[in-house]
């Protein structure tokens, strides 16, 4: 902003009084959303998504990148009704449930008719943006025989090829293969981490690490989604890597957003999440955030999307039922995972 010099010091207070009696214009409004670091890369669905609402909400759009999805929600908690977010966007259906007992959300009151999710979708705090299955993604170039099944994996032993991870205290992706293993195997759950701890080669706290390892040759396998493959086949041209197709089915995640109840912004919050289902938000989902558009979209799937994965079954707990759990089944990881 520019400043010129003004002689009379009585015409300067009356214009900073004046312009302190005039309402904001709408340009002066700012919206902070809080989501995880990978959405907002230069490479992420942020800058797209930040340039296509400002143009619409004549607003500024701020992003506040957090490790991971669980990280988010640590974070709400610490802060609680101190937070400067508007919007949350990178939760879970794992930690809806956890996240509404913070009493940090409010009701969105967005129609969420142009929603579409495995399962389908009904709640009145979160709205879905994406949604995604739990996949082992390999190298073809390092690994020549798959594992063709959880139990596969799990039993592979010391010498089969090491994958990365993440860590499920942190990580979304880490919670969703504790999940995906827990609804394989139950009780047995403890037995089968320990049979795995053997071709773990790291456990990072986000995604974005692990998956740095793995292209980076340092890991020939990564947990991560069915839909990764489609990054490398339309951005890199290559069909170097793949996901695995397990026998057991593959845990779904779905991600979503919510408004705080401390939002400055209201309509503004409300005006987000409802732009976040439709073409602005959706049509970037599939090629930035390599995800699967729960909203509605003006383009179709690319070509490669055809050629993934499909999960021969869905596997998922209700919200409640990872609530009730989630920290004894952190715990019993972590009991195994830490000897």
């Amino acid at each position: 902003m520019r400043k010129r010099y003004i002689s009379s010091i009585f015409t300067c207070l009356a214009t900073i009084a004046t312009l302190s009696a005039a309402p904001a214009s709408a340009s002066d409004k700012t919206l902070t959303v809080y989501t995880y670091e990978s959405f907002v890369a230069d490479w992420g669905p942020g800058p797209v998504v930040k340039e296509a609402f400002e143009a619409e909400c004549d607003c500024t759009l701020e992003w506040v990148g957090v490790a991971d999805g669980v990280a988010l929600l640590n974070r709400l908690r610490l802060e609680g009704d101190s937070t400067k977010a508007d919007v949350v966007l990178g939760l879970d259906t794992n930690l809806v449930a956890e996240a509404k007992a913070t009493g940090l959300f409010a009701p969105s009151g967005v129609d969420t008719s142009d929603v579409s999710v495995p399962g389908g979708w009904s709640d009145d705090v979160f709205v879905p943006f994406d949604y995604g299955y739990f996949a082992v993604v390999y190298d073809t170039e390092a690994v020549s025989s798959p594992p063709t099944s959880l139990k596969e994996l799990v039993e592979g032993g010391p010498d089969a090829p090491k994958i990365a991870i993440q860590d499920p205290r942190t990580s979304t992706p880490g919670l969703g293969l504790l999940l995906w293993i827990k609804s394989v195997y139950g009780e047995d759950a403890a037995d089968a981490w320990a049979k795995l701890q053997d071709r773990v080669l790291a456990i990072t706290p986000g995604w974005s690490e692990s998956y740095g390892l793995f292209t980076k040759g340092e890991a020939p396998m990564v947990l991560s989604y069915t839909t990764s493959p489609a990054y490398h086949m339309i951005a890199e041209d290559t069909d170097q890597y793949q996901a695995a197709a397990f026998d057991e089915g593959h845990y779904l995640q779905i991600e979503v957003a919510g408004m705080l109840k401390t939002a400055t912004d209201k309509d503004l919050a409300r005006q987000f999440l409802s732009f976040m289902t439709g073409p602005g938000f959706q049509n970037a989902i599939p090629t930035t955030n390599w995800m699967l558009p729960a909203g509605k979209i003006s383009e179709p799937l690319p070509a490669a999307f055809s050629e993934l994965v499909t999960p021969s079954k869905t596997l998922i707990f209700s919200a409640e039922d990872v609530s009730e759990n989630r920290k004894a089944w952190v715990d019993e990881w972590l009991a195994v995972m830490s000897r």
